[in-house]
């Protein structure tokens, strides 16, 4: 299997896993392509994304860095300027990238919570 069918395999698990989720939305492959529209998303938040054949959770700054500092991700950003609270999953598996998503899920959660 190529690593673009790996990841398509690998994001159909992740929306299969998450999309009953209480109030995850998978991804809108039908409308407007726009940032996110391709995302799993709690109350219009992406949390799980992918973007140029890498799988982008979002998470908490310090956990980022660790995964980058394992070696088990890379920086995530725009013009020049990787997010803190993103990284970047090349090599996905679910047996790995599914519990991180699960996180990215709950941090999502909890960003929401702390707003309202």
């Amino acid at each position: 299997m190529d690593a673009a069918a790996r990841l398509a395999a690998l994001v159909a698990a992740l929306v299969d896993a998450l999309a009953g989720e209480p109030d995850v939305t998978p991804p809108d492959a039908t409308g407007p392509r726009r940032f996110g529209s391709r995302a799993l998303q709690v109350d219009g938040a992406a949390f799980a994304m992918v973007v140029r054949g890498a799988l982008v959770l979002e998470l908490p700054g310090d956990r980022v860095a660790g995964l980058l500092a394992d070696g088990r991700g890379g920086a995530f950003g725009g013009r020049g300027r990787p997010y803190r609270e993103r990284v970047a999953l090349a090599d996905g598996e679910p047996g790995t990238d599914l519990p991180l998503a699960r996180e990215a899920l709950a941090f999502a959660r909890a960003r929401r919570d702390a707003v309202t």
